[in-house]
C-alpha cells in the first residue's frame, strides 16, 4: 500500500541517494601523476626581531661598539673624597699574595687557636684585613715562614739583607696581646 503520489519519500529517496557514495566495490587508488602528490611543508618560523642596543655603531668595522657616552655600571657611587688614604704597599712581585705585601713588624695577632690537629692563628694587617694563617705559610715582604705557633705566639723565620749585602735569616715572634 503504498502511494503513489507521495512526494515526501521520493524526495526522502533523491537525498539518501546523493548522500551515499557511488559502489561499495570500488576501492580509491591513488594518483599516479606526480603533480598530484603534494610534497609536505616546511615549517615557516616567524621572523627574528633585532635586537635593540643602546651603543652606536661607528664606521670602523674594527669596533663596532662605542660606549663612550655611557655610565660606568661598575663604578662606585660613593666619592672617593672622604676616604682615608691606605698606607703604601710594597709590589714586589706580580705573584706574591696580599699578605706578604707588609713588613712583618705592622702585623698584629687577633687569636690563636691551639689544640686541633694543627695550630692556626688570626693576624690582621695594616689596613684592617684577617688571616687565618698555620705553619708553613708564608707572611711579610721578606718572605717569611711560619715555623711555629704555640699558645701566645707566632715564629716566624725571616730572610733579610744585612749591612754588608749578605742574605741573612731571623727568628721574629709575634706575640698574642695580654687582657689586662
Amino acid at each position: 500500500m503504498i502511494k503513489r503520489n507521495s512526494p515526501y519519500l521520493l524526495s526522502l529517496l533523491l537525498i539518501a541517494g546523493l548522500l551515499i557514495p557511488g559502489g561499495c566495490n570500488q576501492q580509491e587508488q591513488p594518483p599516479s601523476s606526480p603533480r598530484a602528490q603534494t610534497a609536505p611543508r616546511a615549517k615557516v618560523s616567524p621572523p627574528v626581531q633585532k635586537p635593540q642596543t643602546s651603543a652606536r655603531i661607528s664606521e670602523n668595522p674594527a669596533s663596532s661598539l662605542v660606549f663612550t657616552d655611557r655610565k660606568d655600571p661598575f663604578k662606585s657611587l660613593m666619592s672617593l673624597q672622604g676616604q682615608v688614604a691606605k698606607p703604601t704597599v710594597s709590589t714586589r712581585t706580580k705573584n706574591s699574595l696580599p699578605i706578604q705585601s707588609y713588613d712583618l713588624s705592622k702585623f698584629k695577632v687577633a687569636g690563636i687557636i691551639v689544640g686541633l690537629v694543627e695550630n692556626r692563628a688570626l693576624v690582621v694587617d695594616p689596613v684592617g684585613k684577617g688571616y687565618v694563617v698555620k705553619q708553613g705559610m708564608l707572611i711579610g715582604d721578606n718572605d717569611g715562614r711560619i715555623s711555629k705557633i704555640t699558645a701566645t705566639t707566632i715564629e716566624v723565620i725571616e730572610n733579610y739583607r744585612d749591612d754588608n749585602g749578605h742574605i741573612s735569616k731571623r727568628t721574629v715572634r709575634l706575640t698574642l696581646p695580654q687582657k689586662k
